[in-house]
């Protein structure tokens, strides 16, 4: 006679897959948080390098000192990317459609700045 063993996992097994799964998510999840937060913040440095260079084309083009400050409207064609018509956002700004919720242009000599992070992570610096 022969035997037919049923092949199945028991529920020890089962959770320690379980718990192996769960302690693999709590070591990924931080770091890909981190990862995500490294990259929005390289984008908003960008943006700022990318609205800087318009306020410095700007101020060239007619002949302003480094003690005035463009307006939205004087940088604006420098800033929209490809005719696409999308000014630049912070990245960390999940609702903000408005460039003005995102950035602070300031006078041509000071660096623009964010509005959304303004710490030490969205900061432009020469």
């Amino acid at each position: 006679m022969r035997r037919r063993s049923k092949q199945a996992f028991t529920l020890v097994e089962v959770m320690i897959v379980v718990a192996i799964v769960g302690l693999l998510a709590a070591i990924a999840v931080p770091n890909f948080m981190r990862v995500r937060e490294a990259a929005q913040a390289n984008a908003c440095i960008n943006n700022l390098r990318l609205i800087d260079a318009a306020k410095q084309q700007w101020a060239l083009e007619f002949r302003r000192l480094g003690s005035d400050e463009p307006g939205f409207e004087d940088i604006e064609e420098y800033l929209v990317r490809a005719g696409s018509g999308r000014l630049p956002l912070c990245p960390a700004s999940a609702g903000s459609q408005a460039f003005t919720d995102s950035y602070i242009i300031n006078q041509v000599t000071n660096v623009p700045t964010c509005v959304i992070l303004g710490d030490d992570t969205h900061v432009l610096e020469f």
